[in-house]
């Protein structure tokens, strides 16, 4: 069988897969997706072009500094192995000529002589100085290298002694210690004779350590640093002194550091505190603020102490940013990415713009399928050319059937071809009116619907007319529910009309009166001032010809939403030149117009207001009558209560005439009798004067009034009737309650009538002593419903109610008792919620068993009178007094 595979043998099913597996990516994508990807691609290639470059030129930058560091390196390490080597050559033969004075191989004068040929030889040696152990200065010996120091030696001789051989040589210097942060060990107790700082040192380390030690660098003599090895003479374990080789650091450098080497970098020799000592360059150039780009530090053996070889670099090769080749690499990059992304941009927009083009389209076409009203396009001539669905759908006939149809259309009603033609006509001559045409339209079906029709020219892009398009909207129903309205209106109007109440609608702006039905036009006319009498002052007045143009809103801010939403309110007014009141209810609305407007409705209540007059003058006359049947009732008590008095009186009267006559009475006996027989008198007096007050016929006043002057004038007069039903009272009143507006006697006729309702029960009752009394209370409480008030209550320990009667117990001449007229409570309630409080009545139990009945009213306490109380809470808490028990006579 043959080989169904190909002979190619680079083929790869993996990269055949990939590329099958792209390209069904590459065609999901959008147009305008794959554009984006394509102009992407070349941005992207040089991105990257210009990464490499970059990254190109930072690794050969970067191998350029590795290798001058490298070199930095190696040449400071060759100077500091020319140094050592140097250091370490002088070390060796200074300890064989110290060793030779030691043990006396070598005297004095052979000592001088080598240390001429060591100095000599050794351009880096300053001195050469023979010190005894007594820190005198036996030989010294200067370079001629170095005249300048061995100047300024000579002209400081040394004070210390020496030997008369050395008597030619100078004294060194005494040196100044730097201030080095290494740590040296102390130096040993010396004689007077003083080397220097760091000499002395390095004196007292070499006796004690028995070995050579080099100083921290100093200045010299001739103030250049220098540094010195003290080489110890050791002579059978006995220290006899040092040899001292002083050391130039600028000679070093300058003999000792190969030349290659400083003229490819700076070498320098540096102290502990990494101040430049000495360096092949400049000394400003050594302590430039300019950074070096390399540095590499070595310390300088065997020296050591701080002592730094300091090998640096700089920069000599042009920067990455410097160079002109990157720069012309970055510029090419950029000019090639701003052309394309200019291109891309204009893509961009072209593919916007397309976008914009098919999604406007788009729209305008799901616009028109599915708006209801019905488009049709004609060209110059009448031939219709374009018409939506909605049009087809007013008049069942398809697409197809209207478009390139000339007059007449299947759509005219056969009865109105001339109307429609004439109106066509019309329509191609451009006279169509703005407001549309209203006409009869055709359906397939063959019924007919009412439309109107606007007309608007078409224009092409050139700004020529090409045609008309006529928009088509179904307006039977619109026309059928205007009807309705109309016929509504003409119904509301006419219900307005005939109301017998005035309603009036005010401009709250301009003061114009916008409506006005038959009632208010009966009693006001057809002017503002009507309203403005109504509306209480509330509606603004109309403003002057002359003041409209300045005028000022008075309502101007508020929001028209929350006036139109606002509930109405109803107030009684009283119209002086109509002489009648009326019950009037205003609210804001937005009228027709949308300008703020003010309703009235007034309902004509003269006889009502009439009616609750005559009611309350019926209702003066029932209390009145209530105060005398109760005297009535209280007239035989009232003539016990009067007789004592006088009998009492007649007493004192004829026993004076008795005792005058027999001449047996002084004159402070006669004092006294007369005093009790006016007091008994002023008693009488004041029982017919509460009386009097009490039964007296007059209008109610409410005035400021004090509770307890309310309870103790009522527990007076109903003192009369208890003590003859044998029946104590107690009472208590709480301090320092606040002033009541309140008519004393109404509030005194209640407290009596119900003081004597619970002495009867008592009474009728045959209860036994112990159980006959009454406690009236007054305290002040604060609900929520009433808020601050006071409480009179009267509680008993009778009987009780049953329930029905508590249900009917404050119906007009309904009564429990056989002569009772059922006025009484009735007469309480009025009074009670005339002053805006409130009664109750209700019995008392212990478990099932009723022990008693409490009736309880409330007045309300005035605002102004809350600084004179405590808070109820505080009266409540406070533990009352003892009841106080109103005595009998």
């Amino acid at each position: 069988m043959a080989s169904t595979l190909p002979s190619d043998s680079s083929f790869n099913p993996r990269r055949d897969r990939r590329r099958r597996l792209f390209g069904s990516w590459w065609k999901r994508q959008s147009p305008a997706r794959q554009d984006r990807f394509v102009t992407l691609g070349p941005v992207l290639s040089v991105l990257l072009f210009l990464a490499a470059i970059i990254a190109a030129f930072w690794y050969l930058r970067n191998e350029e500094f590795e290798r001058e560091q490298e070199s930095v390196k190696r040449d400071t390490e060759i100077a500091q192995q020319q140094i050592r080597l140097r250091l370490i050559e002088n070390q060796e033969q200074l300890v064989r000529m110290a060793r030779e004075l030691a043990t006396k191989a070598i005297d004095q004068d052979e000592l001088i002589g080598q240390s001429v040929s060591f100095v000599r030889e050794r351009p880096e040696v300053v001195s050469l100085t023979w010190v005894g152990a007594d820190r005198a200065i036996r030989t010294q010996h200067f370079s001629p290298n170095h005249p300048m120091d061995a100047a300024r030696a000579i002209e400081r001789r040394a004070p210390y002694p020496s030997s008369p051989a050395a008597s030619a040589m100078l004294a060194p210097r005494s040196g100044q210690r730097p201030s080095a942060a290494v740590s040296a060990p102390p130096a040993t107790p010396a004689a007077p004779p003083s080397l220097g700082a760091e000499p002395d040192w390095a004196f007292g380390a070499a006796r004690d350590l028995r070995q050579p030690v080099y100083s921290r660098p100093f200045t010299g003599a001739g103030g250049q640093p220098v540094f010195q090895i003290h080489v110890p003479l050791i002579d059978r374990s006995a220290f006899s002194g040092v040899l001292i080789a002083e050391y130039s650091l600028e000679s070093l450098l300058r003999h000792f550091v190969p030349g290659e080497v400083t003229r490819r970098h700076a070498i320098s020799l540096l102290d502990a505190d990494r101040r430049v000592l000495a360096s092949t360059v400049s000394r400003e150039l050594a302590d430039s603020s300019r950074r070096p780009a390399f540095v590499e530090d070595v310390v300088v053996s065997p020296v050591g102490n701080g002592l730094t070889l300091r090998g640096q670099g700089w920069r000599t090769s042009i920067g990455l940013i410097g160079n002109t080749l990157f720069w012309m690499v970055v510029a090419l990059s950029a000019l090639t990415v701003w052309m394309l992304g200019g291109t891309w941009r204009h893509m961009r927009r072209r593919g916007q713009m397309q976008s914009a083009l098919i999604a406007e389209t788009n729209f305008r076409r799901a616009m028109e399928n599915s708006m209801l009203t019905g488009m049709r396009a004609m060209d110059l001539e009448g031939r219709i050319t374009y018409v939506n669905p909605a049009f087809c759908a007013m008049t069942g006939f398809a697409e197809h059937e209207l478009i390139g149809r000339l007059p007449p259309f299947p759509h005219w009603p056969p009865d109105r071809i001339e109307e429609s033609m004439r109106l066509f006509q019309q329509e191609l001559q451009g006279k169509s009116p703005a407001g549309g045409i209203e006409v009869k339209v055709l359906r397939k079906d063959g019924s007919v619907f009412d439309a109107r029709m606007y007309v608007s020219p078409l224009i092409d892009a050139r700004g020529h007319q090409t045609g008309w398009m006529t928009s088509m909207t179904n307006i039977t129903e619109a026309k059928r529910i205007r009807d309705q309205l109309s016929a509504s209106h003409e119904r509301f109007t006419t219900v307005l009309e005939g109301l017998e109440a005035a309603v009036s609608v005010l401009s709250v702006q301009e003061g114009e009166l916008l409506f006005a039905n038959r009632s208010y036009r009966l009693w006001f006319g057809a002017e503002a001032q009507g309203h403005a009498l109504l509306a209480g002052g509330n509606a603004a007045p109309p403003p002057s010809p002359a003041d409209r143009d300045d005028e000022v809103d008075g309502l101007g801010g508020l929001p028209t939403q929350e006036l139109t939403e606002a509930k109405s309110d109803a107030r009684e007014v009283f119209v002086a030149p109509q002489q009648k009141w009326f019950d009037v209810r205003a609210r804001y609305l937005q009228w027709t117009d949308g300008r703020l407007a003010q309703m009235i409705i007034a309902t004509d209540i003269t006889a009502r207001r009439r009616a609750e007059e005559q009611a309350q003058h019926q209702a003066e006359k029932a209390q009145e009558t209530s105060r005398l049947i109760t005297m009535g009732e209280m007239a035989s008590s009232v003539a016990h209560e009067l007789n004592q008095p006088l009998t009492a009186i007649v007493n004192y009267c004829n026993g004076m005439v008795s005792r005058v006559k027999a001449g047996s009475i002084g004159e402070p006996d006669l004092i006294a009798a007369l005093e009790k027989t006016s007091k008994q008198a002023q008693r009488a007096g004041q029982i017919i004067h509460r009386i009097r007050a009490f039964v007296k016929r007059s209008e109610p006043q409410r005035q400021p009034a004090q509770a307890r002057e309310i309870v103790e004038d009522a527990v007076e007069l109903a003192g009369i009737e208890l003590r003859r039903r044998n029946v104590e009272i107690h009472s208590y009143v709480a301090q320092r309650l606040p002033t009541i507006m309140v008519d004393p006697i109404l509030i005194e006729q209640v407290l009596l009538n119900l003081l004597k309702n619970a002495a009867e029960a008592i009474d009728n009752a045959r209860l036994p002593s112990a159980r006959r009394h009454i406690e009236l209370r007054v305290i002040p409480r604060h609900t929520p419903d009433e808020g601050g008030v006071i409480e009179f209550s009267v509680t008993d320990n009778g009987p009780g109610l049953p329930d029905e009667v508590i249900a009917r117990l404050y119906e007009a001449f309904f009564s429990t008792k056989s002569d009772g007229l059922g006025i009484g409570l009735s007469l309480c309630r009025s009074i009670v919620e005339s002053h805006r409080g409130r009664i109750r009545a209700e019995n008392l139990y212990n478990g099932s068993t009723v022990i008693g009945c409490r009736f309880s009213f409330t007045l309300p306490v005035e605002a102004g009178s809350a600084s004179h109380e405590r808070s109820p809470a505080d009266a409540v808490a406070a533990p009352p007094p003892s009841p106080s028990l109103t005595p009998n006579a």
